[in-house]
């Protein structure tokens, strides 16, 4: 039997080490879906319940297998569901690939079913490298460079094929003009400051007497690094969301996560340092870090591209953040004060007795931080941990310890909603043998979390560990954008956008034969988690939560942090009148430059 484009794409997968590819079939890649019978499904494929789902799928199993995401999907309709998850892996910077199925080469242009201008419809999410294989003789060499490049770049790649090409005779390139060639190899490299720029560098970061560091996901392979430089330097280390496990958080000087969904430490740490070192991340909230002109700044970023344009840094340092720290280490005076260490360290401190003292205070029915503060402890030390976007996102960012070995992410720069679920699922197939956990809304989880259920019981057979725990906050709103209205519009919540329907979450698990289990009392919350973790499967732990509870910006005050939630929850009159009047006065002292320092 000859072999077919086809066939040759999946044993070129197969020869860069692709073991599973997410997609969902169509008529447009029918030769593909022909191919993988033909090779006893090498790659496997994972069937998501919508592309868009695949897509995401493929970047949960990128962010946190440390490889290449795989996505595949039919022409048209098909195609256009992946651009979401793509755009997230595109936004966080990870390696996917997308393979598109097109209409036949004799249809092109004459506006047949399903016929999508795929060029410019990828042209921007997948601007590093798109191409389409109208012969043979094009493979290997452009799934050879889509692959190279995604790695490189950290970036989504694509390579459309129309559906007579998948079905043709592969041959590949000769040795005659306007052939090429290509080869698998993708030895590793390391980009490297130079001295001159690496003396600059420490000769800032030893004139500082209050250092501030801030790590994104860049800084993960850096993490021994990292504690050591903060340690020379006497520095609290904030984190960007996306570097949320770059450093274990019982650390005493690192102040957890930064931003509008971040700490009040982390907030202090750049409002009074006088010296900013930041490591492989792209935080682009500019109002959370220093005052221009009160702190010098060094950074350190692999990629050229994304130096120098989030602070004005003296010393912008390309390179590896391990092997730059490493180099840059020597180079630092550790002979400095502990007054400064000592503050951040008392403040983290005081963090964490008022997040614990906030999650203890009663609410109807439930304090949606209690629910994530009593995960905390629960968590295995191996657990895998996803956050949707929405207000869950803020009790992930502030509740949950990392300690060393634990794995989190979130969607950071597109901040889209629907990928907490499939992350997770991602994730299960990059480290079967790790549980998963997933924070999500109910907003959510209406939109994508139910339907790819379908797919984690479709698939958790395969797992060593099959738990993949799904927490869903449950208060029957969009609560991240009606705290947004309040405090940006002054408004109070508009219930045609902002109420959803109250949908029976752990039933629908337990309908697929998962565990399901809905909380609807403070007293039964740790046991929730308890049966989630405990079960032999996938299972969502329900909670019913109060919607009045919320998200405090980290620039309020200490006190504001404890009085707005306690003056919120003591009662429903008072919760009632405070939700009618849009809590606009409360809420604006809390806004960027209204607070008191």
């Amino acid at each position: 039997m000859s072999t077919k484009v086809s066939d040759h794409i999946l044993q070129r997968l197969r020869e860069w080490g692709v073991e599973h590819v997410f997609g969902y079939p169509g008529d447009g890649i029918n030769g593909l879906l022909a191919a993988w019978g033909r090779a006893d499904d090498r790659p496997r494929f994972i069937q998501s319940r919508h592309e868009e789902m695949s897509a995401f799928q493929a970047v949960g199993y990128a962010k946190f297998g440390g490889r290449l995401g795989v996505c595949a999907a039919t022409s048209g309709p098909g195609a256009i569901h992946l651009l979401n998850g793509l755009y997230d892996a595109k936004l966080d910077h990870v390696p996917v690939l997308a393979i598109v199925g097109q209409t036949h080469r004799s249809a092109m242009g004459g506006s047949y079913q399903q016929e999508v201008d795929l060029h410019a419809l990828f042209k921007d999410v997948a601007s590093d490298f798109l191409e389409t294989v109208t012969v043979p003789e094009q493979l290997p060499n452009v799934l050879d460079r889509a692959i190279r490049t995604a790695y490189a770049r950290r970036s989504p790649t694509a390579v459309i094929i129309p559906g007579d090409v998948q079905e043709l005779d592969y041959s590949p390139p000769t040795h005659e003009f306007k052939m090429v060639p290509s080869s698998l190899d993708r030895s590793a490299w390391t980009a490297i400051p130079s001295e001159e720029s690496l003396h600059r560098a420490a000769d800032v970061l030893n004139a500082g007497d209050k250092v501030a560091i801030l790590v994104g996901q860049g800084a993960a392979g850096a993490q021994a690094e990292v504690e050591r430089i903060a340690e020379l330097l006497g520095a609290g280390v904030a984190k960007a969301l996306l570097g949320k496990d770059v450093l274990s958080d019982e650390l005493p000087y690192v102040t957890g996560s930064i931003g509008l969904l971040g700490t009040r430490p982390s907030y202090e740490l750049m409002r009074d340092c006088d010296t900013l070192l930041t490591i492989g991340s792209s935080f682009p909230y500019t109002q959370f870090m220093p005052e221009f002109g009160k702190a010098r700044g060094v950074q350190i970023d692999i990629d050229p591209h994304m130096v120098g344009m989030r602070y004005p840094y003296e010393v912008n340092l390309v390179g590896d953040a391990r092997e730059t720290l490493q180099r840059l280490i020597p180079l630092l005076d550790g002979e400095r004060g502990r007054e400064w260490f000592d503050t951040v360290c008392a403040n983290v401190t005081r963090w964490r007795e008022v997040m614990e003292r906030r999650a203890g205070l009663s609410a109807d029915p439930i304090n949606p931080e209690y629910v994530a503060s009593a995960l905390d402890p629960l968590l295995p030390a191996d657990a895998i941990i996803t956050s949707d976007s929405g207000s869950a996102a803020n009790w992930y960012a502030r509740h949950l310890t990392m300690r060393p070995g634990m794995r989190s992410s979130l969607s950071g720069t597109l901040a889209t909603m629907g990928c907490g679920v499939p992350y997770a699922i991602g994730a299960k197939f990059a480290h079967p043998d790790r549980p998963a956990i997933a924070l999500v809304g109910d907003g959510a989880m209406q939109m994508n979390g139910l339907a790819e259920l379908i797919t984690a019981a479709k698939y958790f057979g395969r797992w060593q560990d099959p738990r993949l725990v799904v927490g869903v906050w449950n208060n029957h709103d969009l609560n991240q954008v009606t705290w947004e209205m309040r405090a940006m519009e002054g408004a109070p919540s508009f219930l045609p956008s902002q109420e959803i329907p109250d949908v029976q979450y752990a039933a629908f698990a337990r309908s697929l034969g998962l565990t399901g289990v809905r909380v609807e009392k403070p007293g039964d919350v740790e046991a929730g988690w308890r049966a989630g973790l405990e079960a032999d499967g996938p299972a969502v732990i329900e909670f019913l939560t109060d919607p009045a509870v919320p998200p405090i910006p980290p620039h309020a005050t200490w006190e504001q942090m404890e009085a707005t939630a306690a003056s919120i929850l003591k009662g429903d009159a008072d919760r009632g009148s405070m939700i009618k009047q849009g809590l606009k006065a409360k809420v604006q002292e809390f806004l960027p430059g209204r607070q008191k320092k």
